[in-house]
């Protein structure tokens, strides 16, 4: 027999209603626009909006955490709304979109020729031969209830955390601004709210008001204090497409997810010491850090069934990915080996077979003349 689950309480909704409120009220932004796969996006209502992909940067030193995140977004909505629960409260600002870059040269693959010696399909003879300024449109006014206890303009972010008493100030406000409350919504932040979680709530929206927000995003960077290195992915399982995840690690040793979450198995792409000295990344790491990159699938974002939580890996062994490039075993002049070899051994069986036939003529017996028979006299 299944129990029904148990009705949220009046805090508890309270939460859920402010901080979706927050987050629709805050002022329009410029584009680029942002969103995030680990957050909740609510679109305006008959709009659509799809996380494709998320790369993070994670740092953490044993008590304070910063994420920097890029999203790759789709869809047809113009204007989203983005929830991001924090196990405290957040400090935000605009992250280096350089960061990335830097992250993506020292997690480099390494390549490598590996040949082969006879021809494949495509060799012969079988183939060929070889950001702009805000929009400024007015915020919605806060409903009754609502405290804002931070707020920060980041150039094209408008930022809010806040708390909430009231626990029906939602509903006039988003019949107004034709927004809903996903029910779904209500569902999956139920564990913060357990947890005594924080939230950070931005409004977001292309400067163009008839454009849609759309492609790869510039990143924001969130700071909070931790305990535990934990990257919160709970709320993709809202997500009605495939999520892919880049997550870097930046932390004392090599570190690992405690488990899958519901995706693929977390593959690691690199692990190292960072040594630079200068640049964003070394901004970030703070000194010496050991980088682990890691990247999954969530083929069915339903069955994320927690945050990702890492630990430190049994040992700091350094990994990166070697990436193989075959090509065909040529000599000289782009002959291929496999037909030197050939010729070669006809050649060589040519030359055998004409020794061998010198040979057995050699060896062939001379018969003696017939004797002379004299006739008599």
């Amino acid at each position: 027999m299944t129990t029904a689950p148990a009705p949220l309480t009046t805090r508890a909704r309270a939460i859920l209603i402010a901080l979706t409120l927050l987050a629709l009220q805050v002022a329009s932004l410029a584009a680029p626009a942002y969103a995030c796969g680990c957050g909740a996006m609510v679109p305006r209502e008959g709009q659509r909006i799809a996380v494709n992909e998320e790369t993070s940067a994670v740092r953490w030193d044993g008590r304070t955490e910063q994420i920097v995140m890029r999203l790759s977004v789709s869809g047809d909505g113009r204007d989203v709304a983005w929830v991001m629960p924090v196990p405290h409260r957040a400090s935000v600002e605009l992250g280096d979109p350089d960061l990335f870059s830097a992250l993506a040269t020292q997690t480099e693959p390494e390549y490598r020729t590996r040949h082969y010696f006879w021809p494949r399909g495509h060799d012969w003879p079988f183939g060929g031969s070889g950001d702009g300024a805000s929009a400024g449109a007015p915020a919605a006014t806060p409903s009754a209830g609502v405290n804002v206890v931070g707020r920060e303009h980041l150039g094209p972010f408008d930022v809010a955390r806040l708390t909430a008493t009231d626990p029906d100030a939602l509903a006039d406000w988003l019949a107004d601004n034709g927004f809903r409350l996903p029910d779904r919504l209500d569902r999956a932040l139920r564990p913060y709210v357990d947890r005594g979680w924080e939230y950070v709530a931005i409004r977001l929206s292309p400067e163009n008001r008839e454009a849609t927000l759309g492609g790869r995003l510039d990143p924001l960077h969130l700071t909070f204090a931790s305990d535990r290195l934990v990257y919160p992915m709970r709320l993709s399982r809202l997500a009605r497409n495939a999520q892919h995840l880049n997550l870097y690690v930046l932390a004392d040793h090599r570190m690992e997810p405690r488990s899958a979450i519901g995706g693929t198995r977390p593959e690691v792409t690199y692990a190292g010491r960072i040594t630079e000295t200068a640049g964003p990344l070394a901004e970030l790491a703070g000194g010496e850090r050991y980088l682990t990159a890691l990247t999954q699938d969530f083929w069915t974002p339903s069955a994320i069934d927690d945050d990702h939580e890492l630990r430190r890996a049994p040992a700091d062994t350094p990994y990166r990915t070697v990436v193989y490039s075959d090509e065909l075993l040529t000599f000289g002049p782009g002959v291929p080996v496999w037909l030197l070899t050939l010729l070669g051994a006809a050649g060589v069986l040519a030359v055998a077979a004409a020794l061998l036939v010198l040979r057995a003529r050699r060896r062939r017996p001379v018969l003696p003349p017939p004797p002379v028979i004299v006739p008599p006299r």
